[in-house]
């Protein structure tokens, strides 16, 4: 856990999406903060990303966070203005000690 804390070193948003109603009771997508934590944001490269495209050709980067409950790749993850999407969430060896949010780019 020691390692994984010191890695630990973006401070990210996690926002959760929303459906906001109008005055002309229209409904429209609106994306509310969920949580601020601290993160390891890493790019994936050579073989982490053959890997990760045979599963989803889409995930380039992979965000490690604490374990917290709730976060489900419905989300979205926020860092200086550069959003990814969360295409799905490794739980590395289910000791609710870490999440791997594995995400893709959103431009």
């Amino acid at each position: 856990m020691k390692q994984l804390v010191n890695r630990l070193n973006k401070r990210i948003t996690i926002r959760k999406q929303t459906w906001i109603e109008n005055s002309m009771k229209e409904k429209k997508q609106s994306w509310i903060d969920y949580a601020k934590v601290w993160a390891a944001i890493e790019p994936l490269r050579g073989q982490e990303s053959l890997i990760a495209q045979k599963s989803e050709a889409t995930v380039t980067t992979r965000i490690r966070i604490r374990f917290r409950e709730g976060i489900e790749p419905s989300m979205m993850i926020d860092y200086r203005g550069i959003s990814f999407e969360i295409m799905y969430i490794i739980h590395p060896e289910f000791n609710k000690r870490e999440l791997q949010l594995m995400c893709k780019e959103r431009r």
